[in-house]
């Protein structure tokens, strides 16, 4: 099996979880994180389900699944601990054409969920196929003390200079060589302002405007 790696927009778009556990609960934050409308359909729900609740950031079906209760929604996430219903929820998602994604699960997936590394706009996926969240894991944690919070800044940048970078064919690589070369990526870590924009500036001609966390 080899995966199609894609990077979805789903914001405003209905994603569905079947199941109210721990699992669940971070299935529905990763999605909240990228503007879903996330519905959970279960009986309970975790202490962290049940605060999104609350906060009135999800929706709630406090019953048991059945298939009509995926009718409409962009995706589903089957999270129960229960086989059956896990075999059941995909087929009915793959029935009505919806990509599932089932916890553990890899021969009932249209998709799987990577291990991800993010600093803000900045993510780097990991898939192992389904073949060992461990090793992504591993790798992940690898990547984050390589890639720290400099690179969010830097990338915010690189966003603000983007328009002019397309206008002008080729410069985008020359400015990107240069400000590494300069040493920006040491002055961001440093939280060193003046000088950032001092790279910036020399190098482009532009100011940016640059705020740390």
């Amino acid at each position: 099996m080899k995966y199609y790696p894609i990077f979805l927009d789903i914001r405003g778009k209905i994603c569905v979880i079947v199941g109210g556990g721990e699992v669940a609960a971070r299935k529905a934050e990763r999605l909240l994180d990228c503007g879903a409308k996330v519905f959970v359909i279960s009986p309970k729900l975790s202490p962290v389900l049940a605060a999104l609740k609350e906060k009135d950031v999800i929706s709630h079906v406090a019953t048991e699944y059945s298939g009509d209760l995926i009718h409409g929604a962009s995706l589903v996430i089957g999270a129960t601990d229960d086989e059956k219903t896990n075999a059941q929820i995909s087929l009915d998602a793959r029935n009505k054409g919806i990509p599932v994604n089932i916890v553990d699960d890899p021969k009932r997936c249209d998709f799987i969920l990577p291990s991800l590394m993010q600093r803000g706009d900045l993510a780097i996926a990991i898939g192992t196929g389904g073949k060992s969240p461990a090793l992504a894991r591993h790798l992940r944690e690898e990547l984050e003390a390589k890639y720290g919070e400099e690179y969010k800044i830097f990338l915010n940048i690189l966003g603000n200079l983007r328009v002019k970078m397309v206008k002008n064919e080729g410069i985008g690589k020359d400015w990107f060589e240069s400000m590494l070369a300069a040493g920006i990526l040491d002055s961001i870590k440093n939280k060193d302002i003046k000088k950032v924009k001092e790279i910036v500036q020399k190098i482009t001609g532009e100011e940016v405007e640059i705020e740390f966390d």
